[in-house]
C-alpha cells in the first residue's frame, strides 16, 4: 500500500503547482481540476479557461486577481452583475470581456473606451436609439459598424463620411430615394452601390458616369429609353448588358 500514489499525490509531483493550493487535493481526486490541463493556477489561458467552465461558481473569486488572463477568463464566467466593476480594469482584454457581458443598459458608460475591440463591441450591442453618440468615433471600423444598424432614418449623417468603408456601407443600407446624397461620391466604388439599388431617374443619370463598372450597375436600373447610346459603350460589358435589357424589352 505504502508504494501506491493517489491520483493527488500524482498530480503534486508532476507540476508542484499544487503546493499551497486550497482546491488540493479534493478537487483534483474529484477530477474537477488536473495538473497541465485544468489549473487555475497556471500561467496558461488554456488551463485557467478549462478550470473555470468545470467550476463557474468560483470565477466571482478571481475578478480581482493580479494576472490579467486570470481576470479576463473570470469575466466569462463570473455573474453578470459581478462583472460591471471591471468597466475600468488596466487591461484591454479585461475590458473587452467585460464589454460582451455587460447589460446593454450599462454600455453606455463604455463608447469613450480607448480600445477599438471595446467600442466595437459596444457598438455592435448599444441600443439603436444611442447609436449616434459613435456615430462621430475616431476609428472607422466602428463607424461602419454603427453604420450597418443605425435606424435608416439618421443614416444621412454618415453619407459625408471621410472614409469610402463607412459610405459603402451607408449606400448599401440608405432607402432609395435618399441615394442622391452619394450619387457624386469622390469613390466609385460607392457610386457603384448607389447605381445597384438606384431608382430609374438616378439610374439614368448615372449612365453618364465615368467608371464604366457604374454605368453597369446602372444599367438594370435605369429606363430603357436611357439604354440605346449605351450599345456602343467603350467597354464591351457594358455594351452587353444594354443590348441584352433592350432584347428583354423587345421580347415583352
Amino acid at each position: 500500500m505504502g508504494s501506491e500514489k493517489t491520483s493527488a499525490d500524482a498530480g503534486f509531483g508532476r507540476l508542484g503547482l499544487c503546493a499551497g493550493c486550497g482546491y488540493f487535493p479534493d478537487y483534483l481526486n474529484s477530477r474537477r481540476c488536473a495538473p497541465g490541463d485544468a489549473c487555475i493556477r497556471a500561467h496558461s489561458g488554456r488551463q485557467i479557461d478549462r478550470f473555470l467552465r468545470s467550476n463557474p461558481a468560483l470565477a466571482e473569486k478571481y475578478l480581482d486577481d493580479l494576472f490579467w488572463e486570470r481576470r479576463a477568463i473570470a469575466a466569462r464566467y463570473a455573474p453578470v452583475d459581478t462583472v460591471s466593476r471591471l468597466k475600468s480594469d488596466g487591461d484591454e482584454v479585461v475590458r473587452r470581456v467585460v464589454a460582451t457581458r455587460l447589460s446593454v443598459d450599462q454600455l453606455i458608460s463604455m463608447i469613450d473606451d480607448p480600445d477599438r475591440e471595446v467600442r466595437l463591441s459596444v457598438a455592435s450591442r448599444l441600443p439603436e436609439p444611442l447609436l449616434v453618440q459613435l456615430a462621430d468615433d475616431a476609428d472607422y471600423l466602428i463607424r461602419s459598424t454603427v453604420a450597418r444598424r443605425l435606424p435608416h432614418g439618421q443614416l444621412a449623417k454618415l453619407a459625408k463620411d471621410p472614409e469610402r468603408e463607412v459610405r459603402k456601407v451607408v449606400a448599401a443600407r440608405l432607402p432609395p430615394f435618399a441615394l442622391h446624397l452619394l450619387a457624386n461620391d469622390q469613390e466609385p466604388e460607392v457610386r457603384a452601390i448607389v447605381a445597384e439599388r438606384a431608382l430609374p431617374g438616378l439610374a439614368a443619370k448615372l449612365l453618364q458616369d465615368s467608371e464604366w463598372w457604374v454605368r453597369l450597375a446602372a444599367v438594370s436600373n435605369a429606363p430603357f429609353e436611357f439604354l440605346p447610346p449605351l450599345t456602343e459603350d467603350p467597354e464591351s460589358d457594358v455594351r452587353e448588358a444594354a443590348l441584352a435589357r433592350l432584347a428583354e424589352e423587345q421580347a415583352n
